[in-house]
């Protein structure tokens, strides 16, 4: 190949100076159709070829090649064939007699052609993307996956993060209106993937329809909403960066907290201080180019969707109610009863009859047992043979003084004393568990050991009022009128007839 330099001799020899091809050839020692070349370009072209290569070898089976790939992009991509495998199955099946190399480079040209071209886009503001990802984290200790919700706004590149214990639909729509008020305000228009969160299901014509759930969500903050291509994640590319973003940056090292609330609340912290951030190509920082998303957003409804799943159900004979195969108890006065189900991210709700009569910290495991030791204390005082035996008391921490007010009573008043034992733990369900330990502990220091004095005591005590055992400072409580006997009365019972003996004796 000659040199630049000499390109721009021989070029202007023959267009300034004059020389004829023939001459240039002849003065410069090359190929006069080398000089028609240097004629047509400024400088070397380089090689090129001007028919592709095709080996005699491996043409005969191009076709099948075609076949095999064509196949493949209806497999997953981790079972695709490889060049060897191709190879392989070639020699195999086919008898091809040719080269490793040559069928990898066919191969390559195939997959380089078909490989998909995108379009450069730009975004409106007021729009959305939103997703969710996953990744571990230490909450109280322990090791957890958590999956957190992802909201970009990709014209800003404004982000909100919230983490969940699983990507379920209550989840998806509390992290909807947690980025609401996060940003003060609703994007008009939010792109998704086809997650089931969302999309009951994919109609024919395309159209998408929606999940009960998400579909109320919508219609009380009146957003429209997008969907990606079924499989394709880079039609939503901003939130999916945004998820690879908050992996490495936010979660690196392990987060560790007390609970989610609080890895949630450090989440917003980092999402406000990224606001400062000028990225690549921009001369803004993200929050100043937020004022025009924040600008196109609709506003707030005044009040905020409530974001549960909602099932009715029935309390079975031992007052429980089942969701999603865990066990949650109501009252025992509510068993055999029809009753709505509400189920939050983190709690589960159990309505009868337009009033909440339990509500119980989600539970996220299978066939779960979770339940209040004061929904069943009404039944034990009726059943007190069963205090020991009562599954929903196992783990029902007592302080001490508690325990030994039992064994005072019970060796006072056997069964009766059981009785009374559990009308003191009926307190808890008026009063706060350490109030009744406290009263518990005070009245055993005074020596009286009945749940009359434990009341009165715990009553004082809210009452700001010194706690003596004076039954005129509580009317309400039954009372006991004792009078002062005469001697004399005692002798109605001694019968006539002694009466008159007696006297006889005395005369």
């Amino acid at each position: 190949m000659k040199s630049v330099e000499i390109y721009g001799k021989v070029r202007r020899a023959i267009l300034v100076e004059g020389m004829t091809r023939r001459e240039a050839a002849r003065y410069f020692g090359v190929h006069r159709n080398t000089i028609t070349k240097m004629l047509q370009f400024s400088e070397p072209p380089g090689y090129r070829r001007a028919v592709p290569r095709v080996s005699e070898k491996l043409a005969p089976f191009e076709a099948v090649i075609d076949g095999i790939l064509r196949a493949d992009k209806g497999t997953p991509p981790k079972q695709r064939h490889t060049c060897k495998r191709i190879f392989e199955r070639l020699q195999a099946e086919h008898g091809y007699t040719g080269g490793l190399t040559i069928l990898s480079d066919y191969v390559r040209s195939l997959r380089l052609r078909s490989r998909e071209v995108f379009m450069p886009l730009s975004h409106r503001p007021g729009h959305a993307q939103v997703d969710f990802g996953e990744a571990d984290a230490i909450i109280a200790g322990k090791r957890v996956r958590l999956h957190y919700f992802c909201m970009d706004l990709p014209q800003s590149d404004g982000c909100f993060v919230k983490a969940y214990p699983a990507e379920v639909a209550e989840a998806f729509c509390d992290g909807h209106v947690s980025a609401f008020a996060f940003f003060g305000g609703v994007p008009s228009r939010i792109l998704y993937d086809n997650t089931r969160l969302a999309v009951a299901r994919i109609l024919g014509d395309g159209r998408r329809e929606r999940s009960r759930m998400f579909a109320g969500l919508q219609s009380h903050y009146l957003f429209d909403d997008r969907f990606g291509r079924p499989g394709k994640g880079n039609d939503k590319g901003k939130v999916e960066g945004l998820v690879g973003y908050v992996r490495r940056n936010f979660m690196v090292p392990l987060p560790a907290a007390v609970s989610i609330e609080e890895l949630n609340a450090r989440f917003a912290d980092q999402c406000r201080r990224r606001g400062a951030a000028v990225l690549r190509g921009q001369s803004q920082s993200i929050t100043a180019r937020m004022e025009a998303d924040i600008a196109a957003f609709m506003p707030l409804p005044e009040v905020a969707f409530d974001p549960c799943h909602i099932v009715s159900g029935c309390a079975s004979s031992m007052a429980l109610v089942r969701y999603r195969t865990n066990d949650y108890s109501v009252p025992t006065a509510f068993a055999h009863q029809q009753v709505v189900i509400k189920g939050y991210v983190d709690r589960v709700d159990i309505v009868c009859r337009g009033t909440r009569i339990a509500s119980h910290a989600r539970s996220y495991e299978r066939e779960d047992f979770i339940a209040n030791p004061l929904h069943y204390l009404a039944l034990l005082e009726h059943k007190p043979g069963a205090l020991d035996q009562a599954a929903p008391l196992d783990g029902w921490h007592l302080s001490e003084p508690v325990h030994r007010l039992r064994r005072l009573m019970e060796a006072r008043s056997g069964k009766e004393g059981r009785r009374t034992f559990i009308q003191v733990l009926r307190l808890c369900e008026h009063y706060e568990q350490s109030l009744v330990e406290w009263a518990v502990a005070r009245a055993l220091e005074l020596g009286a050991i009945s749940f009359d004095a434990v009341k009165m005591i715990l009553l004082a005590r809210l009452e700001h009022r010194p706690a003596r055992l004076d039954m005129s400072l509580y009317p309400y409580l039954p009372r006991a009128n004792v009078g002062v006997t005469d001697t004399r009365a005692y002798l109605g019972l001694i019968p006539d007839a002694h009466r008159v003996t007696m006297k006889g004796a005395s005369a």
